[in-house]
């Protein structure tokens, strides 16, 4: 049960940090004008690529997390029912 937090937690956390850290890279790559500059056109499509394919591993942390924290609460709220029943019953 507890490791559903744990899970949920960190990878909430990872999630959130790598969009923070790509979107952080991609406004600092532009110039007062709002191009972005790169060295070459390779560079541009190479990172542009690696970018949206760290987006998407992002999404699916922050999905797994949040998925992960609601099973946590799931278990919670059944194994607090099963508590009351146990002391309604004696």
């Amino acid at each position: 049960m507890i490791a559903s937090l744990i899970i949920g937690i960190i990878f909430l956390v990872a999630g959130l940090g790598l969009r923070y850290w790509i979107n952080r890279r991609k406004f600092y790559r532009r110039s007062p004008m709002g191009a972005e500059g790169f060295s070459s056109y390779e560079s541009s499509l190479t990172i542009k690529l690696l970018e949206k394919f760290g987006k998407w591993v992002a999404y699916a942390l922050i999905i797994y997390g949040l998925l992960s924290l609601w099973v946590y609460s799931r278990e919670k709220k059944d194994k607090e029912k099963q508590n009351v029943e146990i002391q309604k019953s004696r």
